[in-house]
């Protein structure tokens, strides 16, 4: 295996990984705990709140394709380190709208620029991610390193989450984006000192729309036009969009059930809470998969646990009984995550890789522009509880289009030397990438 500095090169590349997601955690869930609270705070209603955030994932579907073509043409630093400087931007100014008590269109204009942001991420970590392992020389599996991942982002989401809480109860709603903007400038500079792009060259061949449009149609053909591929994606807007309205509505759920509407450290606790289930579910994850012979038959248990999950929590009206649906549900849909990505991996190209994982977190960001505010009216007139109920019949929509996935027999999905059949320009894959499950090596 080759080396970098002294150090095993794969080695040397989960760390950078690690310290990334760290570091984009952290700064992301500062706010996490208390975003919900802050915008009703700066005058909006439920349904404009949620709105606002439904304008953010409208931002990553936009986007998501563009920037992918950003990682996959100009390379995976470059789009990183243009995420960070868009995401800095625009937390300070959402931290400005709050002190002008901007009216609503204003919120939508920035929440557009913050889904910008995160797209420079999305995709283009995780395929650098894969690109360097395999160009190292890397032989385990890759759940391990999604799984790890996993724990370091939730121990940054549980320590971020917490201290945004307690930082907003002893100063103000505003004060945890101002140390959000901080720490993105400092991941900034991190980034530009230790990310390099291995195994990847970016194309500079096209010009920029011909290589959107080039882009785009192998994401269309590596991703919808791949069946396991194309289920999981039609699968991802009822459980992304599901999960990021519950994950901002637990936070006045349970200021309602604690009784104190002004407790924003119990708000925090909610994040705290699904940042803890996440770094259980990262550890338990390799561990789950090799119970069953199937990747998707894990995925299937998570998503259709989650879902019932939902409902009970909505119709549980007992503070310390609800923390602990929530404790479950996290960790049940924290088990899923790093084998979905393992198994949407290992059914990829590498040249496509940024624009397809692009192409995939858009179709979740679409469920989140229809879900999001659809069920913040739902609270505004029938309640959080009742909210959550229809978010858990929501997410089992997801159900039928992971059976679908499964029923295809990808050899992703079940061997350990060998991928689904790649297409004619993909690179061969590299040995023991393709749903081997055995520890790292």
């Amino acid at each position: 295996m080759s080396t970098i500095a002294g150090i095993p090169a794969a080695r040397r590349i989960q760390r950078i990984y690690l310290v990334l997601l760290l570091g984009n955690t952290l700064a992301a869930s500062f706010i996490w705990g208390i975003n919900t609270l802050f915008l009703l705070d700066a005058g909006l209603t439920n349904l404009e709140a949620f709105a606002a955030n439904a304008f953010f994932t409208a931002g990553m579907v936009i986007f998501e394709v563009p920037t992918g073509v950003v990682a996959d043409t100009l390379g995976r630093r470059a789009s990183y380190l243009l995420g960070t400087l868009t995401l800095a931007v625009s937390t300070v100014l959402y931290w400005l709208m709050w002190l002008w008590s901007a009216p609503f269109w204003a919120w939508a204009v920035v929440s557009v620029l913050l889904g910008l942001g995160f797209t420079f991420f999305s995709g283009a970590v995780e395929a650098w991610l894969v690109d360097a392992l395999r160009a190292s020389g890397y032989e385990g599996a890759l759940e391990p390193v999604f799984s790890k991942g996993m724990v370091v982002s939730g121990a940054a989401m549980l320590l971020g989450s917490v201290a945004g809480g307690v930082v907003a109860q002893w100063t103000d709603l505003g004060v945890p984006f101002l140390v959000r903007a901080a720490v993105l400038v400092a991941m900034f500079a991190v980034a530009f000192l230790v990310m390099r792009d291995l195994g990847f060259t970016p194309d500079r061949s096209e010009g920029p729309l011909r290589a959107v449009r080039t882009m785009f149609r192998a994401s269309l053909r590596h991703g919808l036009g791949n069946p396991p591929v194309r289920y999981m994606m039609l699968a991802a807007p009822f459980n992304a969009g599901v999960g990021i309205y519950v994950f901002y509505a637990l936070q006045p759920y349970l200021l309602e059930l604690w009784g104190d509407e002004e407790a924003y450290s119990i708000a925090g606790l909610a994040a705290a809470i699904v940042a803890g289930s996440q770094i259980t579910g990262g550890v338990l994850a390799p561990a789950v998969r090799r119970m069953f012979r199937k990747r998707t038959t894990t995925i299937l248990l998570s998503v259709g646990a989650g879902a019932t999950l939902l409902v009970v929590l909505g119709v549980t009206r007992n503070f310390w009984l609800a923390l602990v649906m929530m404790i479950v549900w996290g960790v049940a849909s924290s088990i899923e995550d790093p084998i979905r990505q393992a198994y949407v991996n290992d059914l990829i190209p590498s040249r496509q890789r940024a624009t397809v994982l692009s192409f995939d977190s858009l179709m979740g960001n679409v469920g989140g522009v229809v879900i999001q505010p659809a069920l913040g009216r739902t609270a505004d007139v029938s309640g959080y509880p009742f909210s959550l109920v229809v978010s858990g019949i929501a997410n089992a929509a997801a159900l039928p289009f992971l059976y679908l996935s499964r029923r295809q027999n990808a050899a992703a999905d079940v061997s350990a030397t060998a991928t689904t059949p790649a297409p004619e320009d993909a690179p061969a894959p590299a040995p023991g990438l393709s749903g081997d499950v055995t520890p790292e090596r």
